[in-house]
């Protein structure tokens, strides 16, 4: 494995274009673009203050830089070095900035999210959405790019609308069935929308393009509930991370849930691969070693490489144990990720352990599953 030299970075600001040819770095005013393969600096761009936020449009083709703090975003162009805009929100400020699917219009969010402005980078034209809610995840854009829904909060209860992106008409506009709406994610194919309520309350509503309940899922009650949500590719299954310790897995059909997977800090099942990391020393030549050795040459010594290997089961892991007299303790399942073939799904469960686990049927699936620890 080869090495790049040391390049500086301002709140680790570095990300990788869409199409993997240029990777952007922030330095405190300064925005960074070099080749991939050759790490040469293609562009380099001064804004008007220090770069809170920095986004690729998904051509790869621009580039947009928040500045929160002046309420002010710059957009860049990498084919057009000299051509770039400038957005001010003005008094009222800047809470958040993205791009639209179609990398030509820019979403900012003002304080207090009190609206939502869309900037046309073509036509230069201005939308305004009304009453957007402050949540986890309150903007879901589908895939193809033609829809985008919005999290609302209005008359201290919950909505959700659907524009279309192409004019940013409003489609649908309906209310939900939750205390306090905590994310909202669209199902890959486009189809179904996927909203679940805030921790103290487990239920996952699922609804249709038109605004219909499809289907409502609830695990348990009197207690913490849903963390994490995550559509398989196919949009064939929805995991539901809880924070009980536990992914629940429910199928596209029915929406009833087909299976369950743990954290249990005691792994017993034979079938179960654990890995775990451990050092290896690097061979030493001790014929042509001085004595004593130079302090170049300790240090080369001294030095261990990592490698993983495969434990023998029942194994212990090692988990942190969360402090539970704080506000937002770190428990339950935090990270639930799909592989792209909708085979395997890897989870993260906070206090520190990572599986990988097969969400399909045993007969198209391998047996057992994979447990990571370090």
């Amino acid at each position: 494995m080869n090495f790049s030299e040391v390049f500086k970075l301002s709140s680790l600001l570095c990300k990788f274009s869409p199409d993997g040819k240029y990777l952007a770095s922030c330095v405190q005013y300064r925005l960074v673009v070099r080749d991939v393969n050759t790490l040469q600096v293609l562009q380099l761009y001064t804004c008007l203050d220090q770069i809170q936020h920095a986004e690729w449009s998904a051509d790869s083709r621009f580039i947009l830089c928040a500045m929160y703090k002046r309420g002010l975003v710059q957009v860049w162009s990498l084919e057009q070095p000299e051509w770039h805009c400038r957005i001010d929100e003005g008094s009222a400020g800047l809470v958040a900035s993205c791009w639209s699917p179609d990398g030509r219009h820019i979403l900012n969010t003002t304080e207090f999210h009190l609206r939502i402005t869309v900037w046309s980078l073509c036509t230069k034209s201005v939308s305004y959405i009304k009453y957007p809610k402050a949540c986890q995840q309150g903007i879901s854009f589908t895939r193809d790019g033609r829809y985008l829904a919005l999290a609302e909060r209005r008359d201290c209860k919950d909505h959700v609308s659907i524009f279309v992106c192409s004019d940013w008409q409003l489609l649908r506009h309906f209310d939900t069935e939750t205390q306090d709406l905590a994310g909202i994610e669209w199902a890959p194919n486009g189809c179904v929308l996927a909203v679940w309520d805030t921790c103290l309350e487990y239920k996952v509503l699922l609804y249709s393009l038109d605004g219909r309940l499809l289907s409502a899922y609830c695990a348990y009650e009197w207690s913490l509930g849903v963390k994490s949500v995550a559509w398989s590719p196919s949009s064939q299954f929805l995991a539901v991370g809880s924070y009980d310790g536990k992914v629940r897995i429910l199928n596209h059909v029915t929406w009833k849930m087909i299976t369950e997977f743990g954290h249990p800090a005691t792994v017993t099942n034979p079938k179960i691969v654990v890995y775990k990391e451990a050092e290896k020393n690097p061979r030493l030549a001790l014929g042509r070693l001085a004595f004593p050795p130079p302090r170049a040459a300790a240090g080369a010594a001294s030095s261990t490489e990592s490698k993983y290997e495969i434990a023998s089961v029942p194994v212990s892991l090692q988990t942190l144990k969360p402090v539970a007299d704080r506000a937002n303790p770190k428990v339950g399942i935090g990270a639930l990720a799909f592989s792209p073939d909708n085979y395997f799904l890897a989870t993260r469960n906070e206090p520190g352990t990572c599986r990988i686990f097969p969400p399909q049927t045993a007969s198209r699936m391998p047996s057992g599953s994979g447990t990571y620890r370090s």
